[in-house]
């Protein structure tokens, strides 16, 4: 099995490093070699690593995103274990955990405040519950309910077949100290990593929230990402019901990286039926998420 990247860019740049480094055998360290000299390290530095793929990065950064041999180690170059993530141009650490989509079930424990409201609202699609509206600053925001997450169960209920007015009479039924619920992290949701070139754009267009166009040989276009999908969340941050210009000031605000949630557009709008663009804009959940 291969390890697994982010983006194309980590894969190349990882390539292109572990190639240099079987072309450049490392040389025994001599004798008398003082205890402060460098370390030895996998990969050495490349000085074309800075303006790669039209990107904008140095060699040293890449150097501390990723191992380095320690001494007295074999100096076989083995490349990264399988299913290891490597990331050396995104790094391991803030844009690549933020809006990560796991395909795994997690219970959440939901309460009602003193209202007795959850802030949530769902929707029935194709048999499943999913979750249609999440309110900033309510229960259903602090347990880290998405817009997307399907339902499995309702304390211990099934929810597989059930109507949209049918789980809505289960909740508010339910105890207000306590509601558990299965979940599954945002079934129609994918994330694409992008890398901002020299100017800090990744090469792509939105209208209305929705991708509209892409630029030719961008990173956007490199990594796969799609026209006619909405965009849901811009490094773990909801910016569904947000107007273009605030989603773009977000973009631009952005480390050199962004995961970018994105949903195809017969889905989304399937799901948002019947939801104002008032209420997303003003009521929808767009808190910077915690790292």
């Amino acid at each position: 099995m291969s390890a697994l990247y982010p983006s194309l860019e980590d894969l190349k740049v990882d390539q292109a490093m572990q190639a240099e480094a079987r072309a450049v055998p490392r040389m025994p360290a001599l004798r008398g070699q003082g205890a402060d000299s460098q370390p030895s390290v996998l990969y050495p530095n490349l000085a074309e690593l800075e303006s790669y793929m039209g990107l904008s990065f140095s060699s040293h950064e890449v150097q501390q995103n990723l191992p380095q041999i320690p001494e007295g180690a074999s100096a076989a170059v083995s490349g990264p274990s399988p299913d290891q993530v490597v990331a050396p141009v995104s790094g391991n650490s803030m844009g690549v955990l933020p809006g990560e989509v796991k395909p795994a079930v997690r219970e959440i424990h939901l309460y009602k405040d003193e209202r007795g409201k959850t802030g949530l609202r769902l929707r029935a699609i194709d048999k499943g519950l999913f979750v249609q509206l999440v309110q900033a600053n309510t229960p259903a925001s602090l347990v880290g309910l998405h817009f997307g997450d399907q339902i499995l169960q309702i304390d211990g209920r099934n929810c597989v077949g059930g109507s949209t007015g049918k789980a809505h009479r289960v909740v508010k039924k339910a105890s207000a100290e306590k509601i558990v619920m299965v979940v599954r992290d945002r079934t129609f949701q994918r994330i694409v990593t992008m890398h901002k070139d020299s100017t800090g754009h990744v090469g792509f267009a939105i209208k209305k929230g929705k991708v509209i166009s892409l630029v030719k040989g961008s990173s956007a276009a490199r990594n796969g990402l799609l026209i006619n999908h909405y965009v849901c969340e811009v490094n773990g941050q909801n910016v569904i019901g947000l107007k273009d210009k605030e989603v773009l000031e977000i973009l631009a605000t952005a480390r050199n990286f962004i995961n970018l949630a994105i949903i195809p557009t017969v889905i989304y709008e399937h799901m948002v039926r019947k939801l104002s663009p008032t209420l997303l804009h003003h009521t929808m959940d767009h808190t910077i998420p915690d790292i």
